[in-house]
This record gives structure tokens, sequence and C-alpha cells, in this order.
């Protein structure tokens, strides 16, 4: 900066109120650019974030409703007999039924027949099959059944197969549309809510896969999860942070945690691959290994959110528990513990939520296996949400496309869920000092 002219004209160096006064102006435009940074990062991640949900929304949302066909069904004592139950030519019996609604369809014709029994799930059989297993007296009478159609015909009626593309091109026929159509002018498909989605299991047809056994496997897994690393976590966190001397073997203890905490999941999946598979013959694909493999990996986040938390805890509480003649157990865990329990179990349930949508370890240890029903118990071979994901984005079938989506939504709910409910409990237990 020029020195300023006196009065006199002699230069004069400037003072320091006047060295502010002219760099106020560039801090304030480095101050409001840094602003506008800040203000960019967060909108760029908005957008992002409302990319990826549209996305997956825009994809997923066909999954959450099914096609169904509601129609009146002959039980064929020609094709049932109760004799031969639970076997039985139940399917003919469903396309001799749904036959009599299509207009000029010859069911003689071995083509026409497959082409009509193509309209329905291959679902629809066994469903009827149970229902005159559970009561024989039905063969021989018309019974109302509502079954969900065939993926082709679902997407068909979603509007993702587009009628003008040529036959040849569809995987769907012009005579197959026309009866559909003739369907629909009859009142006979309907629209619903999928509830098959949440009750059912894995299928290989994609009208009928559901996520029940993906739901479960979750569930035991972080039931495992939960009850080895909690008490271990808080219990290691204690002893470090209260009772451990300082010196270099808990130094180094410290170190290593907090190293743990940072190591790839993919890790955690070979260690228990090699460890409770290998070495102790623990059952593959059991959620009771995947519940071992994510306590794992949650440990060390569960120690330091405790850590933490015991920290913030004032030291005046554990000095007036001790001039009250209170053991150092006693202020421990009756005093300092209670205060900084919500602490602990906000870290604790980022901790499992974390480990909801690890998808690595499990893969490594199996849990990608095509389960058709859900786990009773935590040693029964089951999968988990991510990789349910996993299986259903590799599967070639179109039908499911939108059930990958839509199981991401779902997933991504319980993470928010559970993300929530940490905040509640901090804000609703949170003390200030």
């Amino acid at each position: 900066m020029t020195d300023i002219s006196n009065g006199a004209g002699v230069p004069r160096k400037p003072t320091s109120k006047e060295l502010v006064a002219a760099s106020l102006k560039g801090r304030r435009r480095k101050e409001k650019r840094l602003q506008w940074i800040g203000i960019g990062a967060i909108a760029i991640a908005f957008v992002t974030l409302f990319i990826l949900v549209s996305s997956l929304v825009s994809t997923g949302r066909y999954a959450f409703t099914q096609t169904h066909l509601t129609f009146e069904v002959f039980v064929d004592p020609e094709e049932v007999t109760p004799a031969r139950l639970p076997r039985g030519n139940f399917d003919d019996a469903l396309a001799a039924s749904l036959g009599q609604m299509l207009p000029g369809v010859d069911m003689d014709d071995r083509a026409t027949k497959r082409g009509v029994e193509g309209i329905l799930s291959n679902g629809a059989q066994f469903e009827l099959r149970d229902l005159v297993v559970a009561d024989p007296s039905l063969i021989g009478k018309t019974i109302t059944m509502k079954v969900p159609v065939a993926d082709t015909f679902d997407q068909l009626n979603k509007g993702l197969i587009d009628r003008e593309t040529p036959e040849q091109l569809r995987r769907v026929k012009d005579n197959e549309i026309v009866w559909f159509d003739a369907l629909k002018e009859q009142g006979a498909i309907s629209k619903p809510f999928n509830l098959a989605l949440f009750t059912n299991a894995d299928s290989r047809f994609p009208e009928l896969a559901g996520l029940k056994g993906a739901l479960v496997g979750s569930f035991w897994a972080l039931l495992t999860c939960f009850l080895i690393a909690f008490p271990l976590g808080i219990g290691s966190a204690i002893y470090l942070e209260e009772f451990a001397p300082k010196n270099k073997l808990s130094d180094f203890i410290e170190v290593n945690i907090n190293n743990l905490a940072a190591v790839p999941s993919v890790v955690f999946g070979l260690l228990a691959l090699a460890v409770f598979i290998g070495w102790f013959g623990l059952p593959r694909s059991a959620p009771f290994v995947g519940g071992l493999t994510l306590a794992l990996m949650t440990m060390p986040t569960i120690i330091i959110a405790t850590r933490a938390a015991l920290k913030a805890v004032p030291p005046s509480i554990r000095e007036a528990a001790l001039g009250l003649g209170a053991s150092k157990q006693q202020v421990v865990f009756q005093h300092v513990l209670p205060l900084a329990m919500p602490g602990i179990l906000t870290g604790t349930i980022i901790g499992l939520a974390q480990a909801l949508g690890e998808t690595a370890p499990l893969l490594l240890i199996g849990m990608n296996a095509f389960i058709t029903s859900a786990a009773s118990s935590p040693f029964d071979s089951s999968t988990a949400l991510p990789t349910q994901i996993f299986i259903w984005a590799d599967s070639p079938e179109r039908g499911f496309v939108s059930r990958t989506s839509a199981a991401i939504l779902v997933l991504l709910g319980f993470l928010v869920m559970m993300n929530a409910v940490a905040i509640f409990l901090r804000q609703k237990f949170e003390r200030k000092w």
C-alpha cells in the first residue's frame, strides 16, 4: 500500500485503523465467497440426493403394486381327484376356466392353451392346490380366486411394455394383448398394493418375489449383533476410560480400536469366513454368523461412542459422588453411566444402522443364497436386505429391476428410521452442563 500524503505534501505511513479499513472490504469479499462455496456444496449434495431418490422412486414405485386377475375357477374332478392329492393338474383346471372368459379361444390347440396358461403366474396353481388340499370338498365346485398374473402381463398393465413395438421385439404377442384387454374390459384385472412384496420370500418369478426372508434374516443378524456388540463394547469402553491404567498397553489398545473402526468391511468378512466358518465350523449363510461378523465391525464404533459419552460427563459428578463416600465402581455405574447412556444409545443405533447396510461381509459368508422361505432361527440359512438387493440386481428378468429399487427404498427407510430414533434419543435425554 502506498504512503498517504499529509496536508503539506509529505508522505506518511497509514495508521492501523486505515489499514484495517482498507483490508475490510477484501476480507468481507473472501468471507462472502466462502459462504457461497459452502452453500454451493450443500446444494450439490441435495441435488445429488434428490436425483438418487427420484431415480429409485420412479423405478421402484412399480413394485409396490401388483396386477391380479379375479375369475371363477371350476375344480374339474377329471383334472383333480381326491386320491391323487396333493398332486393334480391344477394348471389345466385354471387354464380351462380362464379360457372360457376369452372370446374365440380354442383350448384344444396346444399353443393357444400354453398362451392362456402364460397369463397366470406360476404360483396360481400352487395357491389352488393349497386350497383344495385344505378342503377336498371343493373338487367339483366353482370357486373365486384372485391370483397374480405373470410378470410379462404385469409389465404390460403398468405400461412398461410398449404396445407399438413390433411383435417380434416384444415378450408378449398381439393375440395375448387382445386376451388381456378383454379381461380388463370384463373388470377381472386389478392393480392393488403389492402386500406380497413384504409377506413373500424370494422367488425366481418376479411377481412372486418378496422381502420377507431378507427382513427376517436382517432381524436375526442385527439382534445377534446387538446382543454381542452392545454389552462387550460398553464394558470395554468403561474399563478403558474409567479403570484401565494409563500406560503404553492401554495406549496401544486405544490406537488399535481407532484403527479397527476404519478397516474396510470386506476384511471382517474374510476374517469371519476363515474363523467362524473355517475353524469353528458354524453354518454357512446363517444370520448368527452374519451377526457375529457385524458385531466385530460395530464394536469399535460403540467403544468410541461410549468413551466419548463418558468423557462428556463433568468431573464434578465424579468428585461429588466420591466426596459422599461412594466407591469408584458406584460412581461409574450409578452416576456416570446413567448420565452417559443417551450418547451411548445414539452411537449404538448409528452403528447398527451402518451394519444393516453392509453387503460385502455378508456376501463372503454366503448370505446371498437363493432362499425361498424365511428363517425360523438365527442358525437357518437366510439372506439379508443388502444381499437380497444384490441378488435381484443380478437377475435378468425385467420385473426384478423395479423390485431392486423398491428393496433399496425399504432399506433406506429402515436406515432413516434408525437414525431418526438416534436423533430423538439424543434430543430427549441430552443434558447441558
